[in-house]
């Protein structure tokens, strides 16, 4: 399906594109374990401090692999900005992978929900990590990640509704968008960032204060 004919369906998709500009943005991400990873990683977090955190652990092993982060130490991970609880998944994950407990292979192979449930089942990653790795990574055309802050916000303000939809009125507004609700959210996505990137633009310059300054260690205190 084209977004042209998406857009026909709904007109909050030209909406879309008209404050996104007419090229969406690349959501992709890597499959198997480092695309796995950095989902986890960006779990409740906002996209460019989760892009901050994979771009420092990237940093300090090169190639993102179950061996590097279960050779790691918990000190240099929590140097990357990964919380104590993250560090527990991240390595969960990649001692899963190295025992050969998590075939990244069959679940590739398997339906969209099947998938899920397979990936739900380990420790850390429940249905938004789940569902997002479906489409990011694997490029699935109809996940429709309902649970999604952005998607709940985007929708919200493109269909003009009053209050935050629930997670049932973001099933039944996407139902015409079917089988293709994964480049519906990344409409969705597209919308959001661009208000958000202009939202930063407009805002003032806010002047150091004292406490901004430099230490003379050269670090700038909390």
């Amino acid at each position: 399906m084209s977004i042209d004919h998406l857009s026909a369906l709904d007109p909050i998709f030209a909406e879309s594109l008209r404050v996104g500009g007419p090229t969406v943005r690349d959501f992709r991400r890597p499959d198997g374990f480092s695309g796995l990873l950095c989902l986890i990683i960006e779990q409740q977090l906002s996209t460019t401090v989760a892009a901050a955190l994979w771009a420092k652990l990237q940093a300090m092993v090169g190639v993102v692999t179950p061996d590097a982060i279960l050779a790691l130490p918990d000190e240099d991970l929590r140097a990357c900005g990964l919380s104590r609880q993250k560090i527990g998944y991240a390595r969960g994950l990649a001692q899963t992978v190295a025992d050969g407990r998590l075939d990244f292979d069959a679940i590739h192979k398997m339906d969209d929900e099947e998938a899920i449930a397979a990936l739900i089942a380990l420790k850390g990653i429940g249905r938004w990590t789940a569902e997002i790795y479906l489409m990011m990574a694997l490029g699935r055309p109809d996940i429709w990640p309902v649970g999604d802050l952005a998607i709940q916000l985007g929708v919200q303000r493109l269909k003009g509704w009053a209050e935050k939809p629930t997670q049932a009125q973001l099933i039944a507004v996407a139902e015409p968008w079917r089988p293709h609700r994964s480049l519906a959210a990344q409409l969705v996505w597209h919308h959001y960032v661009a208000l958000q990137e202009q939202a930063r633009a407009l805002k003032p310059t806010k002047p150091k204060s004292a406490k901004d300054k430099k230490t003379p260690q050269g670090k700038t205190t909390p």
